[in-house]
């Protein structure tokens, strides 16, 4: 059974930063990404990084957030920097491969003011 695990969610101050990272089990992977959703709001896309590395960033997060890839590790990471309280969500690993998609099950994020 394919496992998505995601690590590095936690509790941090406004203008603080963190690190999360996904790994996963699946193989023929064609993209990974970070996606998030706030109580009461829908999901929303963060960032996405191709299997040849281009990526894609949400408006809110651009300049402050970089996602990258380490591909022998099939690990994806979101370095969140400069955060704020409406940052403030879960946090979802996706994997798509050529097959299907996974998800994580998510790493809370708190951004306190």
């Amino acid at each position: 059974q394919v496992q998505v695990a995601e690590s590095g969610g936690g509790l941090v101050q406004a203008g603080g930063s963190l690190r999360l990272s996904c790994a996963t089990s699946a193989f023929s992977i064609t993209s990974m990404g970070w996606y998030r959703q706030a109580p009461g709001k829908q999901r929303e896309l963060v960032a996405t990084i191709m299997s040849g590395g281009s990526t894609n960033y949400a408006d809110s997060v651009k300049g402050r957030f970089s996602i990258s890839r380490d591909n022998a590790k099939n690990t994806v990471y979101l370095q969140m920097n400069n955060l704020k309280p409406e940052d403030t969500a879960v946090y979802l690993c996706k994997t798509d491969t050529f097959f299907r998609t996974y998800w994580g099950q998510g790493t809370q994020v708190t951004v306190s003011s």
